[in-house]
């Protein structure tokens, strides 16, 4: 848990809540058995492409084939299919295992094919269903396939195991029949990645529910804002809300609208590392609330919602104590704003809690971001309430 006691301007003690970003386990739940962990993208092309290799070079199918994860450990896998297309040229497929992980790519038919080449040495190419990076900021070449460094790295150890390339030559092709079609239950598009999924994994392995990839694509999308001059980036809780968002500021480009969800402080830090200087958070009460709280990871298992910080948020607004005493005791957040509302204080206790919000992001940041909070309902589209300040985004 990142615990950070914050100082006050004048070096005195912190005005506001305490900011914390408590850890996240490795599954978001209990469950009465362990988790099956699975395969990431980047090892399955690994054993295709070592496949696909052997049977270059032996001219023999090979039913499984083993590989090296980037620890050492070597893993065995099955291989779904081999075939020689034609003299020189060869093609293996093996099927991606995610585990017990919700992973969109779960299933999908890895290919490898593998030719020689005039030119010692591996090339490597993306095919059908891998995406082609079209916007800087993801650590990849503009106009080059969507396969990052480590599966790369494991590619060419596959297959350099097979082929002495320092003295005869590969092509290497790497793609995903159906990846176009399931790259559209991802972010690829947003980042800038057009046409299939991207081959992706640092540490070869899936960790079932794991935040890892939650929170590496919350960074990898400021990432690539920034890297496209982005004005600010605006941090969203959900698709919901990020629609909602677009509709309140219509002028900004796509690229600056990031569904953070429960990552909020690896999000400003990735700003702060980039240099973007404006922030907007747009969300519903409840996050608002662990934000306004100080707690910067908001995940439910590490979180509550404190309604005590919404009662004093009612007497700042000058709500009675009877609805003050009320809120405090409030089921849920959701619960307090429907006592705000009825008691006509929502428009007043939204911008507060929104000027609260922005406050612990800079903070958070020490004042190196300017941060802007717009609360929405509960549908993600009608702002209730937002604070601003001089030359802000919101309206």
């Amino acid at each position: 848990m990142d615990e950070r006691p914050d100082r006050a301007p004048d070096g005195g003690p912190a005005r506001g809540p305490e900011l914390r970003e408590p850890d996240l386990p490795r599954t978001a739940k209990q469950r009465p058995k362990a988790l099956r962990t699975g395969w990431t993208t980047g090892t399955c092309a690994s054993a295709a492409a070592r496949a696909a290799a052997l049977h270059l070079v032996t001219g023999e199918p090979q039913p499984w084939v083993e590989v090296a994860l980037p620890s050492g450990r070597r893993v065995t896998f099955a291989v779904e299919r081999s075939a020689e297309l034609r003299p020189g040229r060869t093609e293996a497929v093996v099927v991606k295992d995610a585990g017990d992980d919700p992973d969109v790519t779960h299933g999908s038919h890895l290919t490898a094919t593998v030719s020689w080449r005039d030119e010692p040495g591996i090339e490597l190419h993306g095919g059908v269903g891998v995406g082609v990076v079209t916007r800087p900021g993801l650590g990849l070449e503009v106009g080059g396939p969507a396969i990052n460094p480590v599966p790369r790295a494991m590619i060419s150890r596959a297959v350099g195991e097979v082929v002495d390339v320092a003295a005869r030559g590969v092509d290497v092709t790497i793609s995903v029949p159906d990846g176009e079609k399931r790259a559209r239950k991802t972010t690829n598009a947003r980042l800038g990645i057009i046409g299939g999924i991207s081959i992706l994994g640092t540490t070869g392995i899936v960790r079932p529910f794991s935040t890892a990839s939650w929170r590496a694509s919350v960074e990898q999308a400021v990432s690539v804002a920034a890297a496209q001059g982005a004005p600010a980036v605006v941090l969203c809780t959900g698709g919901r809300t990020e629609k909602g968002a677009m509709e309140l500021l219509p002028a900004l480009p796509e690229v600056c609208f990031v569904e953070v969800g429960d990552f909020t402080g690896a999000a400003l830090r990735r700003a702060v590392e980039h240099g973007v200087g404006r922030v907007v958070f747009v969300g519903m009460v409840g996050k608002l609330t662990k934000l306004a709280s100080g707690v910067l990871m908001t995940h439910y298992t590490r979180s509550k919602v404190d309604t005590s910080v919404l009662a004093d948020v009612t007497r700042a607004v000058g709500g009675p104590e009877s609805v003050a005493a009320e809120v405090a005791v409030a089921n849920t957040a959701r619960h307090a704003y429907e006592l705000w509302d009825a008691a006509g204080l929502l428009p007043a206790a939204g911008a507060e809690l929104c000027h609260r919000v922005a406050d612990v992001l800079e903070r958070f940041t020490d004042r190196r971001v300017t941060a802007e909070a717009a609360l929405v309902d509960f549908t993600g589209r009608t702002v209730i309430a937002l604070h601003s300040g001089d030359g802000g985004l919101l309206p």
